[in-house]
This record gives structure tokens, sequence and C-alpha cells, in this order.
């Protein structure tokens, strides 16, 4: 089974739980929203929005449940032993951001696909733009993988763990690929 979004309600009233991973890319912040995963961010990239509900409270047994089959799925996925994950997510954001967010996942692992067939494949030929800065506000990198989406001229674009990042991200998957036959 694939990781599929819940797409709730606004962060009205909600508290989330966040927690640090340490990672071959450096360290994540992991937030929990009940019994899904809200968001994967690298330490400096997490909104303002989201930072506000981060509570210190003690993590529910939902919360630690959820944050960890994440930490063990992505110790699976850097570890070469996984290729695709199976999380509720609850990322927040816009119909069209979770519209673009649900396409990504469908990118196979190891490959990677252009901004302008993202926008032809969600059914907004001309919102490459849109697709972009919805890619770029993605709330669960690695898992929602926004770092396989290139440009149209095959060249790799912004990341918000920057592009060294995205390069062993893809680095990564093609190796753990190929080895696999």
């Amino acid at each position: 089974m694939a990781s599929s979004m819940t797409g709730t309600a606004p962060l009205n009233g909600t508290t989330l739980r966040v927690e640090p991973f340490d990672s071959p890319v450096g360290r994540l912040q992991l937030i929990a929203r009940g019994d899904a995963l809200a968001g994967l961010y690298f330490p400096d990239r997490i909104p303002a929005r989201v930072a506000a509900r981060v509570t210190d409270r003690a993590a529910t047994p939902r919360e630690t449940a959820v944050l960890d089959a994440v930490r063990r799925q992505l110790d699976e996925y850097f570890a070469g032993r996984r290729l695709s994950f199976d999380l509720a997510l609850d990322p927040i954001g816009t119909t069209f951001q979770q519209c673009v967010w649900t396409a990504l996942l469908d990118i196979p692992f190891g490959e990677t696909v252009s901004y302008a067939a993202i926008a032809r494949g969600v059914g907004r030929a001309a919102a490459i733009r849109a697709v972009g800065a919805a890619n770029g506000a993605n709330p669960v990198s690695i898992i929602v993988p926004c770092h396989r989406v290139i440009g149209s001229n095959g060249r790799l674009t912004g990341y918000g763990g920057g592009l060294g990042v995205k390069e062993w991200l893809l680095a990564h998957e093609r190796r753990v690929r190929d080895t696999r036959g």
C-alpha cells in the first residue's frame, strides 16, 4: 500500500508534535498531526503558521505511533531497502496543492518528471508555474517526492534542502533501483 493523503481541515486550533530525525541528508523535522504525518521539513523551512502550532507537550500514543513508523520507513529508504512509503499523510495546503502533491506520489522511485508533465497530469497544462509553486510548498519532503521533479530541459531546479540534497536523493534512488535490477 502506498502513502495516502487525507487532506483534512486547516490548522484551526490544532497542535502539532515535532521531533527531529537525523538522516544522511541532514537533520529533518517530522511533524505529526493526530495519526498522520503533516510535515517533513528541513529545519529552516518550517512555515511560521506551522511552527506556531508546534507543542512541547508529550506525544500522544497516536502521534508516537506515526512518528515511529516514519522513522522506521525513512531508515529503510536511506538504507536502500524501501522504494515507497506506506504512511497516512495529512499535509496542510490548498486544494490545488493537494492535487499536485498527490500527483507527486505517482512518480516512480528513481525516475524524474518535468513540471510541465505534472501540470498536464493534473489537468492544468498551462499552470506550470503554479505546479512549481505547489511543488516548492510541499510540506512532506522525500516521502512526497518533490525532489523527482525537474525542469523540461532536464536540469535540476530548486529544492528546499538545496540542490546538493536533491542531487544526492536522485543519485541514491538511481543507485538503489539499478542494484535491484
